[in-house]
């Protein structure tokens, strides 16, 4: 003869029972939430500013509003290059499975006088892992000041555009655009937008990005 649970035990196993599958039903729903992820430099990671001040926290806020249920990562890193980027991206690919990726990288190789061959490279492996991983990339291009010299700087300008170019990925031509030549909108390095910035980094991404998320719904 079969022995029969105690009542307050059965009920107890069917309360775990439901608990379990709320639990797992909500990790479902996070799980499948489109992500938008950005993988940038200290321009991206909000370096000087006021925590939740910076392009990225106003980026979210807006997708938040216009384009749910997509949802912002940022795995930005202060002082990050090309070669940095391309090391980390196989692993937050695997990891949040984005629809979208920004790759806002360059700007540190070009400060230190880097060999953009290898710039050029690192962002082309970049994209193309991107693309192999189901995301749409969209490469943010930079510019550097005059005293790098003429040659470099063309160059290094170019570079963004004939990486977005020969792998079919959108492209932001200049993240200043706009401001680069006024002191005011930068800190006392003259490298990292002020606060008052931030919504024209935005702005500036904003009409390349929104296609990308609406078309990867």
């Amino acid at each position: 003869m079969p022995l029969r649970r105690p009542f307050h035990a059965l009920i107890a196993s069917v309360l775990a029972t439901l608990l379990v599958s709320f639990v797992t039903t909500i990790a479902r729903a996070d799980t499948g939430a489109p992500v938008l992820l950005v993988v940038g430099d200290s321009i991206s990671a909000g370096y000087g500013l006021t925590k939740g001040t910076g392009w990225v926290d106003l980026l979210a806020a807006r997708i938040e509003a216009q384009h749910p249920p997509w949802r912002v990562v940022n795995a930005s890193i202060t002082g990050d290059t090309t070669a940095g980027g391309r090391a980390r991206l196989p692993a937050l690919l695997a990891q949040h499975k984005p629809g979208v990726v920004i790759v806002e990288l360059g700007g540190n190789d070009g400060l230190r006088g880097g060999n953009l061959r290898s710039t050029k490279d690192n962002l082309d492996s970049m994209v193309a892992m991107v693309r192999k991983a189901g995301a749409a990339p969209l490469v943010i291009g930079m510019r550097l000041p005059p005293n790098y010299g003429p040659a470099y700087t063309r160059e290094f300008e170019a570079l963004f555009g004939d990486v977005a170019k020969a792998n079919h990925a959108a492209l932001v031509p200049f993240f200043f655009a706009g401001f680069a030549e006024s002191d005011e909108w930068f800190q006392g390095d003259r490298i990292h937008p002020t606060a008052a910035a931030q919504p024209k980094l935005l702005d500036n991404v904003w009409p390349v990005l929104s296609p990308l998320i609406a078309k990867a719904r």
